[in-house]
């Protein structure tokens, strides 16, 4: 991989990366806490001929996930949740 400029966002850097005989430009990016990974989580190691060339070593591939946060239930969801079916203890007449 080759990292060659800072994103224009400045949150990341622009990379030229070679797989197989196939040559691909891509974003680098620090994982963040919380949210969703929409491309591979890698491990870089320098290589001693230039400061700006590493070796790549893939440790997750989220390419193969549907690109949509996990369904989870938010706070607001829990309060209607709650407003419509928790309406205290149950009836228990028979009718």
């Amino acid at each position: 991989m080759l990292v060659y400029g800072k994103s224009d966002d400045g949150k990341g850097y622009d990379v030229l990366r070679r797989r197989g005989e196939e040559l691909q430009a891509g974003k680098l990016r620090p994982l963040d806490d919380g949210k969703p990974i929409y491309g591979q989580v890698v491990r870089l190691t320098p290589r001693q001929e230039s400061p700006a060339l590493f070796d790549v070593d893939v440790q997750h591939d989220g390419r193969g996930s549907t690109g949509r946060p996990a369904k989870v239930a938010s706070d607001q969801y829990r309060e209607g949740w709650d407003s419509i079916w928790a309406n205290g203890a149950p009836n228990r007449a028979l009718n």
